[in-house]
């Protein structure tokens, strides 16, 4: 990993998959098995490590998933997401490839050992001699993970706070969505008049009109 954080951060402990028992059924125990070879706990970033603290993010994991292939694991990181209240960085990595996952969210008001997710923030697969993420240790907790989850966003936008940035990126996913079903309709419509609607459609969202 390449993040490149200070000594009073590093924890480097394994985290045994079977800690996520209570968290799965037997096909996603299954899953964790198959697919993941180690769990790695090597950072936290909080008051007694950094000497920062935040009002809506108190402690920042990063854990370093070792893979047995390569996949994306976005099923098994949600049980993880959930089992731990803290916010988590999730570095996956397969031979000398990596992608990187994290998501904004909050405890459950009912049951504080579940954490519920409000939006997950996934980059592409990298080389590992590519990485260009940065963990920035300044101002408060808040801030470093706002700044972190930018780094990810595919919205092209300023965000005051963490939960605008999850609002705009949530938008612009739906519009993307809208688009690709725009294209799938174009595409079997065999009607001139509703053609040229659904392309009149088309053309509003991609100029972003509806931002």
């Amino acid at each position: 990993m390449t993040f490149k954080l200070p000594k009073s951060t590093i924890v480097q402990k394994v985290v045994p998959k079977n800690a996520f028992d209570s968290y799965t059924n037997t096909k996603q125990r299954k899953s964790l098995s198959d697919k993941i070879q180690r769990i790695i706990w090597t950072n936290k970033i909080a008051f007694d490590t950094v000497n920062l603290t935040g009002v809506d993010v108190s402690e920042i994991q990063i854990f370093k998933i070792e893979l047995k292939e390569k996949t994306i694991i976005k099923d098994l990181l949600s049980i993880i997401e959930k089992a731990i209240p803290y916010h988590i960085i999730f570095w996956i990595e397969f031979e000398d490839e990596f992608y990187i996952s994290t998501s904004v969210k909050h405890l459950h008001p009912q049951n504080e050992d579940i954490a519920v997710i409000d939006y997950t923030f996934t980059s592409n697969w990298k080389s590992i001699e590519e990485n260009v993420y940065q963990i920035e240790l300044k101002n408060n907790l808040d801030w470093i993970f706002k700044n972190f989850c930018e780094q990810l966003k595919s919205v092209d936008t300023n965000s005051k706070s963490i939960s605008e940035l999850v609002e705009k990126q949530k938008n612009s996913d739906a519009i993307l969505k809208e688009i690709e079903k725009l294209k799938s309709e174009i595409a079997r419509c065999k009607q001139f008049n509703k053609k040229v609607d659904l392309n009149r459609k088309l053309k509003k969202l991609q100029s972003g009109e509806n931002y």
